[in-house]
């Protein structure tokens, strides 16, 4: 008989898949695509998502070995921030599309759809609306992202800043990170784009915003577990499908969506900003 406790959720749900009822089959199969979603979604969230109820979503964890959802969710997180690689991440990916060249468009795009669905979904909605009043509120806006997530800290600061919000992005790493750190006070709002595990420059990020009492917004599908307590939003946004070659075009989707919302919320002051975006051009364009 297999020793469930050794193996990781993936082998678990393998090894236990034959005796499981078809309801808690249906559990399984969605915990083991969608690791990031069920870490973060409560047991009736998870059964919404697998069609069927939540008592099922705990006897499933039971049933794989687990004491009840929350220790399940602990192998989920441990799976999450193990040893993968980008190299391994990338190799999965392969082995799923093989070398079909319209595979893998199909393949990105049904991973893009998932993560547009996840947006659409009513629970992300006030996430989303409490997230607009945060940054609408704040005296000035610091986007924290690092590594790919750099360009889009950069991205979503630039589109703020052209709407007449002014901001900046943290997109520094190492001691480089300090001098950005330097000019976040109270009054400002944070915008953290990381994910598990906690690195360094994360923790200093949210040390300094707790300080000058900044509120944080983490868009994250891994890290809100270890850092729930210390931020104001958690925005859930899938970056794909669990061991396989991160994608970001739903964190993408996210910040031109809070761009229009904050636009819309002071609309004078969005045009204004854009119009002298487009003065500042015209005159550049005449030297």
């Amino acid at each position: 008989m297999t020793d469930l406790a050794s193996l990781a959720v993936d082998q678990r749900v393998e090894a236990a898949l034959g005796r499981l009822s078809p309801a808690e089959q249906r559990v399984a199969r969605f915990v083991v695509a969608q690791k990031e979603t069920a870490l973060l979604s409560s047991a009736a969230e998870i059964a919404a998502r697998a069609g069927t109820s939540d008592a099922t979503v705990v006897r499933t964890a039971r049933s794989l070995g687990f004491e009840g959802l929350q220790q399940l969710r602990e192998a989920l997180l441990a799976d999450l921030t193990g040893t993968t690689t980008p190299g391994s991440r990338m190799r999965r990916t392969l082995d799923t599309v093989g070398e079909d060249a319209a595979g893998a468009l199909q393949h990105v795009l049904s991973i893009h759809r998932e993560a547009t669905e996840a947006l659409a979904r009513p629970e992300f909605q006030q996430p989303f609306a409490h997230a607009v009043e945060i940054l609408v509120a704040a005296r000035y806006r610091h986007v924290f992202g690092i590594g790919p997530s750099s360009s889009l800290a950069e991205y979503a600061a630039l589109q703020f800043a052209r709407i007449g919000l002014p901001s900046e992005a943290l997109a520094a790493t190492g001691i480089g990170l300090a001098d950005r750190l330097l000019r976040v006070a109270e009054g400002d709002a944070l915008v953290v784009i990381a994910y598990a595990p906690l690195y360094r420059e994360v923790a200093v990020t949210l040390d300094v915003a707790g300080r000058h009492r900044v509120p944080v917004l983490l868009v994250s599908d891994s890290l809100g577990p270890f850092v729930q307590d210390r931020v104001a939003e958690i925005l859930p946004v899938p970056r794909g499908r669990a061991d396989h070659l991160a994608m970001h075009a739903g964190t993408m989707l996210l910040i031109e969506a809070l761009v229009v919302a904050l636009a819309a919320r002071d609309r004078e002051r969005a045009l204004a900003g854009l119009e002298t975006l487009g003065a500042l051009r015209g005159e550049i364009d005449k030297l």
